[in-house]
């Protein structure tokens, strides 16, 4: 069973049989338990220096879409892993798939963000709601914009039950680094 958990997670042996102890030999809960765990030191390598990394790229096999991801961690020795790697390839993979518009909330334009709101609020007041869930209503429809729109909220596109922002934080907590999504660029044929 630790060596199922090793390879659904990626955690350290020991990590993963203190998890299995805790949840009496459940997979899924000692899962739940490490994807929390490796979160949780994520934070607290949040104002770390990521200088190190690399720029992955991927091509679609039709050849009509194109995406440069740039992948940075604190040590070249993390950037040169083959788990490094794949977490880019994962990554530019979404990318190519989803349309992201920015990595994170806060890099979403704010007059896109505004233009959203007020086509929102516009909805809202056409299908009849009640005056004082309105508001709700519209943070609710922002919030899955969000979850359409910005990369780290974006649910994986190889497994849905966690978002890109998961990812990164359970590779993070793993290697003991700050990883991060620096930028990206997608280009599809014809498109603008």
């Amino acid at each position: 069973m630790v060596a199922e958990l090793r390879n659904r997670t990626g955690a350290g042996m020991m990590d993963c049989k203190k998890a299995l102890e805790e949840t009496g030999g459940d997979l899924e809960k000692a899962t739940e338990i490490l994807r929390v765990k490796y979160a949780a030191k994520a934070e607290k390598r949040a104002e770390r220096n990521a200088a190190e990394g690399l720029i992955d790229s991927y091509i679609h096999f039709t050849g009509k879409v194109g995406v440069m991801v740039e992948l940075n961690c604190e040590t070249d020795f993390v950037a040169r892993t083959d788990e490094f790697k794949q977490l880019a390839r994962d990554v530019a993979l979404q990318i190519a798939s989803s349309r992201p518009l920015a990595v994170r909330i806060e890099d979403v334009h704010p007059d896109v963000v505004e233009r959203e709101r007020r086509i929102y609020e516009a909805q809202v007041i056409e299908q009849k709601k009640p005056e004082q869930i309105r508001g709700k209503i519209v943070e609710g429809m922002l919030k899955k914009f969000f979850q359409e729109s910005v990369l780290m909220e974006q649910p994986f596109v190889k497994d849905d039950k966690v978002t890109i922002g998961d990812l990164v934080k359970a590779y993070s907590g793993k290697t003991g680094e700050k990883v991060e999504i620096r930028r990206f660029a997608r280009f599809e044929l014809g498109g603008n």
